[in-house]
């Protein structure tokens, strides 16, 4: 359905239109209810998917992995029946993009658990309310800053822990399950850092506030095992990237002093992409700026986000095919 009165963005996080269960309605109107049981208990799971402008137009990366991500997410979280399906979302998110006209921005579905039902969602029961789907885009930039991906930045272990898998499910990108970011990435801020690393409950490395991590050492790759960590889809280019260099990429405990001795430490993301940690715990890493692994794969994925690299054919979703398909459909 079509907005009828569309504005033109302003400032931040704006756009002219949002989808939100079915139907585009202008960003002003895009509105909840305070009394919706996902705002005060967190029940809700969402996606955040880059888009990028590329010699074809805008294109979406790996639109499909972070529509069954989402998908996957609400299952963890134990929603049973869903509104719409993957296609639609999917098809909603390259409608949203043309709409607004966009070209690199920034999209987030969020599914959340609305009222009605018994009890409308107020007895801690999944149950007693009922899904809804919103989608957003808006233009967005660096996220750890213009300056990380040629320096890198500056990081400390939080003195919040990740949490446990038998604590919430670590493989969903659930809402409330972010209240720990939260309180880790305000910690290290207010510190003077620019990223907080989260170890796991026995110790170990597990990822960063919204980023996987990595380190390189004598050439070979390492990242963290998955099972106390959300697998990330940028995670996932970078190591296919790192094999098709021939590096060995190997996917084990990590202690916090064996950070410190890396040659290469970088974090991973959609939203923070590729950036070098130069610096954690006052300790600078290898040299202090961004290595050359790291500078490689740097270049190998913001070729493939913005169509030029031999992968970018399977993971780039061109929202100008994608309104034709829905055209002729």
């Amino acid at each position: 359905m079509e907005s009828k009165t569309a504005v033109e963005p302003k400032t931040g996080m704006e756009s002219k239109t949002i989808w939100l269960n079915g139907e585009f309605v202008d960003y002003e109107k895009a509105t909840l209810h305070f009394m919706t049981p996902g705002l005060h208990y967190g029940i809700g799971v969402f996606e955040g998917i880059r888009c990028y402008q590329t010699a074809r137009g805008p294109a979406i990366f790996r639109l499909d992995e972070h529509i069954a991500r989402f998908f996957h997410s609400a299952l963890c979280l134990g929603f049973r029946e869903l509104p719409f399906g993957e296609e639609q979302i999917a098809d909603a998110c390259t409608e949203l993009v043309a709409r607004n006209s966009f070209d690199d921005c920034y999209i987030r579905p969020l599914l959340y658990l609305a009222s009605g039902g018994s009890g409308g969602g107020w007895n801690l029961n999944l149950d007693g309310g009922s899904p809804a789907i919103g989608i957003a885009a808006w233009k967005w930039g660096a996220y750890l800053g213009a300056e990380a991906l040629e320096k890198g930045v500056r990081a400390n272990v939080s003195s919040f822990t990740r949490h446990h898998p038998n604590v919430t499910m670590t493989k969903a990108k659930i809402s409330g399950s972010y209240a720990n970011s939260f309180l880790a990435k305000t910690e290290s801020v207010r510190l003077g850092f620019d990223e907080a690393i989260m170890l796991d409950p026995q110790g170990y490395v597990a990822e960063c506030t919204g980023e996987n991590l990595f380190l390189v050492k004598d050439g070979q790759v390492v990242t963290a095992p998955t099972a106390a960590i959300l697998e990330g889809i940028t995670r996932d280019a970078l190591i296919t990237f790192a094999q098709d260099h021939g590096f060995s990429v190997v996917e084990r405990p990590i202690s916090r002093d064996q950070l410190y001795t890396a040659d290469e430490v970088f974090v991973s993301g959609t939203a923070a992409e590729c950036i070098a940690l130069r610096e954690i715990d006052f300790r600078k890493i290898g040299r202090g700026t961004t290595g050359p692994v790291t500078r490689a794969l740097q270049k190998d994925f913001h070729a493939a986000v913005r169509g030029a690299h031999p992968r970018s054919k399977g993971w780039c979703t061109f929202v100008k095919d994608a309104e034709e398909e829905r055209k002729t459909a």
